[in-house]
Formats: structure tokens, sequence, C-alpha cells
């Protein structure tokens, strides 16, 4: 059987169609991305899904950056009288919070080890930070000349989660979080729908990945924001996954940490702040809107190595064939230095290293052996393609780059036409029903924000509400659980 065919025959199981939840978890086996520590819930990222998150990571700092914030850190303890100050802050993440309350351990009389010397106040792991920021913000701030304050921190969390899955939810997990403080709410909106947009172009550049920009509705809302913004991408299976937030604090957390400042006419004022993040689940949802049966598909921004070229080396004559793949590398890279090119030279079957390219995604799977270096010519798989191509040497090294770029449209455009597909308009809760009995994807329909007619049609369908997309805000009719009443146009899924 041909290696072409042998694709075909797809290399996870179960398939997508057969059990998605499941494809999921052995496509990150079998890229060799994560897996689940001792700790319940928790995740040891592996090299192969760290470098990923790395180029997130770096592409994502540097937009940040450019929009004048400074990354800073801050404690991962949280002292319980500081996370207390902010009430409906408290309420919402007290579920998920792990509690520090003693600092030492020592031998018991049958050898285990017990905790002892009780801390005088016990400690809360950040689940996010707004207080211990907060607080350090009160400190900063005297004047307005001390404003705008923009701070950025990319650091760990954990929130202790009933149901973990790699990436997607876990105890513990990496992301960035920004928070800022402004002389008005003008400016701190701003701020916050400015962040908004900065994920929405991170995602649709970087990720490959078409979003909806939009507001969350009441009871969807982040624990004391005055408003929360998030952009919202369907997945391959029709469920929505809330990618990044951006949220208008108001001047909630100032009062509660007494951010203040002398203002211009030397009255003393409470600052408002915004606070927004994204988090390594956009590495589960790159998996799950990009993946096929053969494994996980990266966009060539984010793939750590761009283009793999492998030799075929199977005896001691083929030191030619190796020379040739460096050659190749050599020849990309001068043609475009940014390009990511690994030769592997590893003693294995060609077929070996190739499924292990497949598996992982690699956008351009080079094959050379006796034939290509005799004929000066590349044979490559496009990852996002099913069959081989040929191309001459000097061809393919001039069109290697154009070829990445159009991977990453593909998969875009690929998405934005599966998005459009799985979207419907619903009058009723009948039509709600029967779209989702039937698979599902996103329901647009109109709706007051009521929040027991929202929690009503949770449990009914078990579905959510989304976002009012901001570029359809003004849209306006009779309610859909109460036509009584009239709302936006609001987004409902099932999600992640």
């Amino acid at each position: 059987m041909n290696e072409s065919a042998e694709v075909r025959r797809h290399a996870i199981r179960p398939t997508r169609a057969e059990n998605f939840p499941e494809w999921y978890q052995q496509v990150i086996r079998a890229a060799d991305l994560a897996e689940l520590s001792s700790v319940r819930g928790c995740m040891i990222i592996k090299p192969n899904g760290y470098a990923i998150w790395e180029r997130i990571r770096d592409i994502l700092d540097g937009m940040i950056k450019e929009t004048g914030h400074r990354n800073a850190y801050f404690p991962l303890l949280i002292p319980k009288s500081h996370f207390e100050r902010e009430a409906i802050h408290v309420e919402g993440f007290a579920k998920e919070c792990a509690v520090v309350t003693h600092s030492q351990l020592a031998k018991g009389p049958d050898g285990t080890l017990i905790p002892i010397s009780p801390l005088e106040e016990p400690l809360v792991v950040r689940p996010t930070s707004e207080m211990v920021i907060g607080e350090a913000f009160a400190r900063w701030i005297q004047s307005y000349r001390d404003l705008p304050l923009l701070i950025n921190q990319w650091a760990n969390v954990v929130r202790w989660e009933m149901r973990p899955r790699l990436f997607l939810r876990t105890a513990e997990f990496l992301w960035q979080e920004g928070h800022t403080a402004h002389e008005s709410a003008e400016e701190a909106q701003a701020e916050t729908l400015c962040m908004l947009e900065l994920y929405r172009q991170f995602a649709e550049k970087y990720l490959c990945l078409p979003v909806l920009c939009g507001k969350k509705t009441t009871s969807e809302r982040f624990p004391g924001a005055e408003e929360t913004y998030a952009i919202e991408a369907m997945m391959q299976d029709g469920k929505a996954l809330q990618a990044a937030t951006s949220h208008f604090l108001g001047q909630n957390f100032a009062h509660a940490c007494a951010i203040k400042f002398a203002g211009r006419n030397g009255q003393e004022a409470f600052a408002w702040t915004s606070s927004w993040g994204s988090s390594t689940r956009l590495i589960g949802g790159l998996i799950m809107a990009h993946g096929d049966d053969d494994g996980i598909i990266l966009p060539p921004d984010l793939a750590p190595v761009q283009v793999a070229v492998l030799p075929l080396i199977r005896g001691d004559g083929d030191g030619e064939v190796l020379d040739y793949a460096k050659k190749l590398r050599k020849a990309l890279l001068v043609a475009d230095p940014a390009l990511r090119v690994e030769v592997d030279g590893r003693p294995l079957r060609g077929g070996e290293k190739f499924w292990q390219r497949v598996k992982g995604g690699t956008p351009l799977i080079v094959e050379l052996g006796r034939r290509e270096l005799e004929e000066s010519t590349v044979s490559y798989l496009r990852r996002d393609g099913k069959e081989k191509m040929a191309m001459p040497f000097d061809v393919f090294v001039s069109s290697a780059s154009d070829l990445l770029r159009d991977f990453g449209k593909a998969l875009y455009e690929r998405q934005l036409a599966l998005r459009r597909s799985r979207t419907v308009s619903a009058k009723s809760k009948e039509e709600l029903r029967e779209f989702f009995a039937d698979g599902g994807g996103f329901a647009e329909a109109y709706f007051c924000g009521d929040r027991d007619l929202e929690k009503q049609i949770g449990t009914e369908l078990s579905i959510s509400t989304r976002c009012i997309p901001l570029d359809r805000e003004s849209e306006v009719g009779p309610c859909i659980a109460d036509p009584s009443q009239k709302g936006p146009l609001t987004i409902f899924a099932k999600a992640y």
C-alpha cells in the first residue's frame, strides 16, 4: 500500500464522526502534546505542546506590548481577606478556589506527613488576579499623571475544575491576564474593546479561526464586572468555545482595593479598571477547529516547525540524500529567513517519521529519496491535503512561503464555511429544540436577557447564551422565551 493510501486509512481512532470527545483525547496523545499528572485535573504540557504555547505566547505578547502594555509578575498566593473585599467576585470563584492553610509538614506517629504550623490567615491560590493586582495599583497610583496604568502578566492560575479536560478545562493552566486603570469610564471601556479587537485579530490571523466578537448577557458576566466581552469560535462538532474575554470592571474593584487618584481638578477620585485574558485553552480550540482523522493540523504561524524535511535513509549509501535534505533547508532559509525548517535525520523508517509529522500537524512534510535527488525534485504533503505533490527543487524553494500562506488561508476559509453552514435563525424555543436535537451549531435569536428565562432555556435544552454580536447589537426583536418582551439578537449554542 502506498503512503497516500495509508493517509486515507486514518491514524486516529475513533474518528471525529464516531466519537468527537474521545477523538480529541487521542489526537493529543498521538501528537504527544500533554498528559494528566498525578494531581487530579492537572496536566503536564509536554515539549510538543509547550512549543505551540510558546508560539502563541510570543506572538500575543508582541501584540500586547505594541499597544503600550508592560509585563509584570504578581504573587500566586492571595490573602483570603484581600480576596473577600469584592463580594460578587468571591461568590463567583468560591467553588473553584484552592486554599493554603498550613506552612509546614511533619512526620506523624505512624510516619505519615501531616500539616503543622497553621497560617494566621488562609491564602487563596489565585484563580485570577484582580484583587492582588488591585492592591498593588492602589499603592502605585497617586495622581491622574500615573494613568493610564497598563499591565499584563504571563502566569499560571488554579481553578478546581469538576470535569477537567486537557487544555480546555484543567485545575491549573497557563494564561496571560491584563489589568489596567484609567482616569475615566470612557477610557476604560475603550481599553476593554481595544483588547477584544486584539484577540479577534490574533485568533483570525494566527489561529486561522473566525470568531464572533460580542457582549455577554448579565448572567454570563465575569464576577464583579460591569460588562464582559468575548470572542466565540465554533468547533467542528458545532459547539462554541470562548477563546478569550475582556472585562469592563467599572469602579467595582477600585472601590474594593481603594485605587484612588488626585484628579485634574484636585479632587480625589476612584480609578476605572479593566481586565482581559486568554489561556492554554487556545490549544484545545486549535485542535478541535482544525484537526482531522489523522491528527492535529497546525496553522503555519503557530507551528514550531513549518517545513519538516525527511530524508529517506536506508543504508550507508544514503549520505547524499541527507546532504540533499540539508541543501534544501539552507535554500529555504536563504529564500525566507523567517521559515522554521527542520531536517529529520533520525535513523527511522521513512513511514514512521512521516506519520509522526502527520499526527503532529506539521504544515509541509517533505520526503526526499534517491529519486528526488537524481531528478532534483521535492516530494511533499500539505497537511490539509491527502495526496503527495512533487515540484522541481527551485520551484519548491521559491514557493514554500506562498504554500504556507495559502495553507493558513484555507484553514480559515474552511472554518468560516463551517460556521455559516451551521448557523440558523430561530423564532421559538421549539425551533431551538429541533436545531440542537439535530446536531446544532450557532442559533441566532432575540432574547431579553432575563436571568430566570436564560436559566430555564439552559436547563431544558442544555445550551447557553454565548454573546450578543457587537456588529448586530442594534438588532432588537421579540424575545424567544417571552414574546411580550424585546431584546437584542443573541447567539445560543452548546459550549465547552
